[in-house]
């Protein structure tokens, strides 16, 4: 995925004054935001900032103490229910089956919001679930259970269940927790995939910072509720921003692979012999040398 350089059409999902909380909590307080339009963005930000609270909400899963959210132009809380169905998908964080589920039929409730009483299964529907299991490459588990599948296959049977809906827009809410590195990998590569080929505009939340970057055309960057920065990753990234929001002290590098910033965190292990053994980092840069 190269970064962000085409103008793009106008934002389909915004938020305007949004302010969401729990009881008398307040997470989001009076945020203002446009999501870009057929592009991946990524939300970023410590623990407990507000980035599920806000996919959540854009998702219409949590309604609003004050504010709203627009989906082409109209107030979210306004539509009805199967018609922001048919334009966004949420697939929230861990979601769990029902057991004994198989993973065809997962991906065919996707087409639920399609269905009405004069409207019944059809072949386009078959054809819909067997595409998205084929884009998934999860074709050949389609009898299996979700709930005896890997971490990895289980991610790729939720999405798969998420491209079957056919939405324009698709909430992801950390789609690779618990998968270590390469199953992460192999599931945004299945992200990356699915925007490049569908043209899907795709918001997720990441904690990995490296991964968001590689990942995502643009990013959000969340402190305490509040957006403090938005752009392609080499305008948002930078030392100074890592430390402020993150408290991190890290250097920030060219990507080999990617040619896109790289985080590389300082920590307390430095430099390390060649044989054997730390070597201070001061000896290693030549601090007190004469």
């Amino acid at each position: 995925m190269s970064e962000l350089t085409t103008e793009h059409t106008a934002p389909r999902l915004a938020a305007e004054a949004l302010t969401v909380g729990y009881g008398d909590r307040i997470i989001v307080d009076g945020l203002d935001l446009e999501i870009p339009t057929g592009v991946v963005t990524t939300v970023i930000g410590p623990n407990g900032c507000g980035k599920s609270t806000l996919l959540r909400s854009l998702g219409r899963l949590l309604k609003p103490k004050s504010g709203q959210v627009l989906l082409d132009g109209k107030a979210i809380s306004t539509l009805k229910t199967k018609d922001v169905a048919r334009t966004l998908g949420m697939l929230p964080q861990a979601p769990v089956a029902p057991e004994g589920l198989t993973v065809a039929d997962l991906v065919a409730r996707g087409r639920h919001p399609h269905q009405s009483w004069i409207r019944q299964w059809s072949a386009d529907d078959e054809g819909e679930v067997a595409r998205a299991l084929a884009l998934t490459g999860v074709s050949e588990l389609a009898d299996r259970p979700v709930d005896q599948l890997s971490g990895g296959q289980r991610q790729r049977a939720w999405i798969s269940m998420a491209l079957a809906q056919g939405t324009d827009i698709l909430l992801l809410d950390e789609p690779t927790t618990y998968l270590d590195l390469a199953h992460s990998v192999e599931v945004l590569d299945l992200v990356d995939r699915m925007h490049e080929e569908l043209g899907r505009t795709v918001v997720m939340v990441l904690h990995d910072l490296n991964l968001a970057i590689r990942y995502s055309d643009r990013l959000i960057v969340m402190s305490e509720g509040a957006v403090v920065a938005s752009g392609t990753p080499s305008e948002v990234i930078s030392e100074e921003l890592l430390l402020k929001v993150f408290g991190l002290e890290a250097r920030v590098i060219e990507d080999p692979v990617s040619d896109r910033p790289l985080i590389v965190p300082i920590g307390t292990r430095h430099v390390y012999g060649s044989i054997g053994g730390p070597v201070a980092a001061a000896d290693a840069v030549g601090v007190g040398s004469a």
